[in-house]
């Protein structure tokens, strides 16, 4: 039992550190996001700011504009930049030792629906005045799709919140944002990030083609085994490399030398995973919102 709660208070610990780490993090990003910034600067500025600040990225930095969602980081040498009038979700984790927490808000550069990131900023407040232990998932799901619905927007209904483990960024339960997943309950102790996205599209995401992010399957992270069975020695080094970030998301441009063939043959091959841009598919605009909690008695903890 004693082991147990040590275990426990190193979990909290240190995620609480994590996200100490990115509420300084997400203080300094208005400084740089703004039109004419190259998305490169602010992902290696959140990145190198993050490690600085005595973390490691859980993730690569996440720079999703207007109808893209989710899963969007530049690549290397990437010269685009951000334009006036885009509305910017900035998605951040951060882990200590593998205990993660992640964060994510939006920036309107002048857009025409600046009501967008506000009723994301709303659902996520919302939602989270509601949790305590054994609160049902729906419950959390029914007051953010209510709070995007009161704004005359929708939320995007197949982006969802997620628990936090170690070494893993998305783990159960999943949290939903609108009212499914009815009889899964939050429990005290738990660490999840609760996630609303909101759109003025019809609230539906899907792939597009360009992948800059992926991860290993936990079968493959840290496999001397796995290793053996890629025949070519550059994918077998490819791989070598990657295996130092476990079953965390990476980006592409992390790794020394990827060409693209290698990384698609290890895809293909089911030694990595993908994870495509995600836009709306009917091409509305996208606002984010996300904290990572510790679900208590009676509320929550915020972490980030």
């Amino acid at each position: 039992m004693k082991e147990n709660g040590e275990r426990e208070n190193e979990k909290v610990e240190k995620t609480l550190k994590a996200g100490e780490i990115l509420r300084k993090v997400k203080k300094e990003l208005p400084e740089i996001v703004k039109p004419g910034v190259r998305l490169i600067e602010i992902a290696e500025f959140v990145e190198n700011r993050i490690i600085e600040l005595g973390a490691f990225p859980a993730f690569p930095c996440n720079i999703s504009v207007d109808r893209d969602a989710a899963h969007f980081t530049p690549k290397r040498g990437d010269e685009r930049v951000l334009k006036e009038g885009s509305i910017v979700k900035v998605d951040i984790g951060a882990h200590v030792d593998g205990f993660v927490a992640d964060t994510a808000v939006t920036f309107d550069l002048g857009s025409d629906m600046p009501k967008l990131a506000e009723a994301a900023k709303e659902a996520l407040e919302n939602a989270i005045s509601v949790v305590r232990d054994g609160v049902d998932v729906s419950e959390i799901g029914k007051v953010i799709e209510e709070t995007a619905r009161k704004y005359g927007f929708r939320p995007v209904y197949n982006l969802t919140g997620h628990g936090l483990e170690r070494w893993i960024a998305h783990a159960k339960p999943t949290i939903y944002n609108y009212p499914a997943g009815k009889g899964v309950k939050l429990e005290e102790g738990m660490i999840v990030a609760i996630e609303p996205f909101v759109t003025n599209g019809i609230g539906k995401v899907t792939d597009r083609s360009e992948v800059e992010i992926f991860s290993l399957p936990p079968e493959v992270a840290g496999n001397e085994r796995a290793l053996k069975a890629v025949r070519m020695k550059q994918a077998r080094e490819v791989l070598k490399e990657a295996m130092k970030f476990r079953t965390l998301p990476f980006a592409k441009r992390w790794l020394k030398k990827a060409p693209e063939v290698i990384i698609s043959r290890l895809v293909r091959e089911g030694f990595m995973r993908a994870y495509p841009v995600l836009a709306e598919v009917s091409g509305g605009n996208v606002a984010q919102a996300e904290h990572t909690i510790i679900v208590e008695k009676d509320a929550a903890v915020v972490v980030t």
